[in-house]
């Protein structure tokens, strides 16, 4: 019986999961992989589920999609729209949404392997179809690699797989080298003496540190680095106080720090270090501030040769005047990690997922209407058609770029 994907891409959406907590829609992998007859593998790195289909001789092709949803309240107006709530790794209760489209990736990856089962005449090796948790965590990969991933399935050969973006269904974006940013998310906690708010002489202010602090760190960027250089510093959280007319003891910043280069990361973290002691010194904060740093994508790298390998596989299936090259985005991932675990060679590409009816007007200038919602907004509804269509059938042939040798 053959799968209606764009029936489990609507349940899916509109049952999201939080990182670690993907058991709904790994039980549902697992279901149709074992239905496809492929040797199925759970709870790896947690929630993980792996499905291993071997055809004869060849090489192994790993197809990798992560699972897990975000904690934001979706607004799209769809009638598959979640409504689903979960508590966070913080024991608070919040929204869950797939506002980044990895419910696309998993429809796709089970569509691509409902393909490749059916067609076992045309191609000769292993096919490793990988569903990964928490890639917003940053740390999907890396636990089920660290949970022995490639002693309980074959290890790769290659590590392929893709991200549904804000661009027009109907095309595809490769780009060799680096592909994607490295990404640090920094918690940073700056210590005052509270007061009432009436007597602030009393008092050293950090929620007024905390504001120096953020207005500072804007200026490593533009100030401390080359023209050359790339780097994005995002202050995304500030908390503090209780109340209006107190002064806290202590605030909280939470920021992201996006960078292409290791020099270049290792800059803005010692910048950002000295920012922040700097302006506690200046405040006359009564304790050194505490900088932890809690999540690390590394760069994503796709591999020249098999990047060309799978854009000569992506122009023979849908010409050649649907591909881009988006060059490196701010984006990250952790997809890297399974690749350089298994010494192999990593090919990554952006999925357009937007109206197609503005390809004509991106083709012309190279950018998307800027009211089209992108990646993690509360807006994102990547459409159905064509896009997961050419998610599936994107997943095969760069699969038979090695297959079907």
């Amino acid at each position: 019986m053959s799968i209606d994907v764009e029936s489990l891409y609507r349940d899916l959406h509109a049952n999201p999961e939080l990182s670690f907590q993907e058991h709904r829609t790994a039980g549902i992998v697992a279901g149709h992989l074992g239905d496809l007859g492929l040797d199925v593998q759970t709870g790896i790195g947690g929630t993980g589920v792996v499905g291993v289909l071997e055809n004869g001789p060849g090489p192994t092709v790993l197809l990798r999609a992560d699972m897990d949803g975000l904690p934001v309240l979706e607004a799209t107006g769809l009638d598959y729209a979640s409504t689903a709530t979960a508590l966070d790794s913080d024991e608070r209760q919040v929204p869950v949404m797939h506002a980044c489209g990895h419910d696309v990736h998993v429809a796709c990856l089970i569509g691509a392997v409902e393909k490749l089962a059916a067609e076992l005449g045309s191609w000769s090796g292993t096919l490793v179809a990988l569903f990964q948790p928490a890639e917003e965590y940053g740390n999907g990969a890396q636990t089920m690699v660290d949970d022995g991933l490639f002693a309980k399935v074959p290890a790769p050969d290659v590590v392929l797989g893709q991200h549904v973006a804000p661009f027009p269904a109907g095309w595809l974006g490769l780009h060799p080298g680096v592909a994607m940013a490295s990404a640090d998310s920094l918690k940073i906690t700056l210590h005052g003496s509270g007061g009432h708010g009436s007597r602030p002489e009393t008092t050293v202010d950090p929620v007024l540190l905390a504001a120096a602090t953020t207005m500072r760190m804007q200026g490593i960027v533009s100030r401390e680095l080359a023209a050359s250089d790339q780097a994005v510093l995002t202050v995304g959280q500030i908390h503090a106080g209780t109340k209006n007319n107190i002064i806290a003891a202590e605030a909280t910043l939470g920021l992201s720090v996006r960078t292409f280069d290791e020099s270049v990361r290792a800059k803005m973290l010692s910048s950002i270090e000295r920012v922040v002691r700097g302006e506690a010194m200046t405040s006359g904060s009564p304790r050194e501030p505490e900088i932890a740093l809690e999540e690390h994508f590394p760069l994503t790298v796709n591999d020249p040769d098999a990047s060309a390998r799978v854009t000569t596989a992506f122009a023979a299936r849908f010409g050649a005047d649907r591909l881009i090259d988006p060059g490196a985005v701010a984006g990250s991932e952790d997809v890297g990690i399974l690749a350089t675990a298994a010494g192999v060679p990593l090919v990554y590409w952006l999925l357009g997922g937007a109206d197609p009816g503005l390809i004509k007007n991106f083709a012309a200038t190279g950018r998307m209407p800027e009211d089209v919602p992108s990646n993690h907004s509360p807006r994102f509804a990547p459409h159905i058609r064509p896009t997961l269509a050419v998610g599936i059938d994107a997943l095969v042939a760069g699969a038979m770029a090695w297959l079907a040798e």
